[in-house]
């Protein structure tokens, strides 16, 4: 289980010290933070802030977007070493965040440092396409605007940074959240590639444990969530969830799941990008290998699309297996196919398609494929197909699709 107690356990802290000292000795393109992530992953969250100060100081700040992230700043209090906490304000945020910024300086006795938008780039963009371009053609440009472009320059002045995220927010899309990388993305204060470390101390927490953790210590926070938000960004964009949904799909629910996943758009691509996905799309691995899964091609899928009724039952998987989403949901999907085999009441056969390279214009065509994964429900009795809408690819969601259409399994 995760461990959150910022009890600080010196043997731990003793072993530490090496690759701490190792670190700031060397180049930043030879520190292995393989291994320091692997140490990191038995540390506290206290443990892991601890470090990252003693390992960069005051060149590593902590991003604070007004949520439950709040608790880095809980935890880097306990550390009893100064540390610096900066926001982006977009200028769309709701009134309750901007009241609990003011709550934490308070609290913690701290400045936050805040970092704005351009503000030319946000003027050309709301004269041209007005407040709420984002419900119409998607919300990257504008988050690119009042969010990438203000924290790329912000982490330009930086060595290091701490964010929020956790591997539980949103399966599939953040299952491979390291405590401790070279930030693949952003560039830091000596530039170039390799030049910002990105620490994740909650990458092991659950939502439970942030959200007892912080009303043991009475910390501030965001009233919204008192109304049923869980992630909270830009006020147009964020919205309250359901008791079950995932935190994330409170965030641009208008978007089809291809904005936020795999997405099939290969005429956005650069020359270059374009030729790292063929790279991809050539891999010989498979996933979904343990039995469970029946592997078919484009013949069974056409003789599926045209019986005018299905005899049986069939959940199909589209997928690409050098996507990462993919590959975050095997295990559940193998669990499901396993449980759907063996039904009391009635049997799911469950088939798999690899849906990139050559199929791919046939399966968008034919299937509806959008994004990796497309998950599909061929109901016995019926033609056609029923396709699952949301993100949820776990066991248990997949048994209630399944079930909502043809009944008790």
């Amino acid at each position: 289980a995760p461990r959150l107690a910022p009890r600080r356990v010196a043997a731990k802290r003793a072993s530490a010290r090496p690759v701490v000292a190792r670190a700031a000795a060397a180049e930043k393109t030879s520190i292995d933070f393989e291994a320091l992530d692997a140490q990191m992953q038995d540390q506290t969250v206290v443990q892991i802030l601890d470090q990252a100060l003693d390992m960069y100081g005051d060149d590593l700040a902590i991003a604070f977007s007004g949520a439950e992230d709040v608790a880095l700043i809980q935890y880097a209090s306990m550390t009893g070493k100064k540390f610096r906490v900066f926001s982006l304000d977009t200028g769309r945020l709701n009134p309750e965040t901007y009241q609990l910024f003011d709550d934490v300086e308070k609290h913690f006795g701290i400045k936050i440092e805040f970092t704005f938008p351009d503000e030319k780039a946000v003027t050309d963009l709301v004269n041209e396409k007005g407040m709420f371009s984002f419900f119409e053609d998607g919300h990257k440009e504008c988050c690119g605007v009042r969010k990438v472009q203000p924290l790329r320059r912000k982490l330009k002045t930086l060595k290091a940074w701490v964010t929020g995220q956790r591997k539980d927010q949103s399966p599939g899309t953040r299952m491979a959240v390291p405590a401790v990388q070279i930030d693949p993305v952003f560039e830091g204060l000596e530039g170039g590639p390799g030049s910002l470390v990105k620490f994740n101390p909650l990458t092991n927490a659950t939502s439970q444990q942030v959200w007892d953790f912080l009303r043991v210590m009475g910390t501030p926070v965001n009233k919204l969530h008192e109304m049923g938000y869980v992630s909270i960004g830009c006020a147009p964009c964020t919205r309250a969830v359901l008791p079950g949904q995932q935190e994330r799909e409170g965030r641009w629910w208008w978007e089809d799941s291809a904005m936020k996943e795999c997405g099939l758009h290969s005429g956005n691509m650069t020359a270059d990008e374009k030729a790292k996905q063929e790279k991809r799309e050539a891999t010989e691995e498979d996933i979904f290998v343990d039995g469970s899964v029946t592997r078919v091609e484009r013949d069974a899928m056409e003789v599926l699309l045209n019986e005018s009724t299905h005899s049986s039952t069939t959940l199909a998987v589209l997928y690409a297996p050098w996507c990462p989403f993919c590959q975050a949901m095997v295990e559940g999907f193998e669990a499901a196919a396993a449980e759907f085999k063996n039904g009391k009441n009635k049997k799911v056969d469950v088939i798999k398609f690899r849906a990139d390279g050559d199929e791919k214009e046939w399966a968008k065509e034919n299937l509806s494929l959008q994004s990796f994964p497309t998950i599909l429900l061929f109901p016995e009795g019926r033609s056609g197909y029923v396709k699952l809408g949301s993100e949820r690819r776990d066991a248990e969601s997949l048994n209630i699709f399944v079930e909502s259409v043809v009944g008790k399994l």
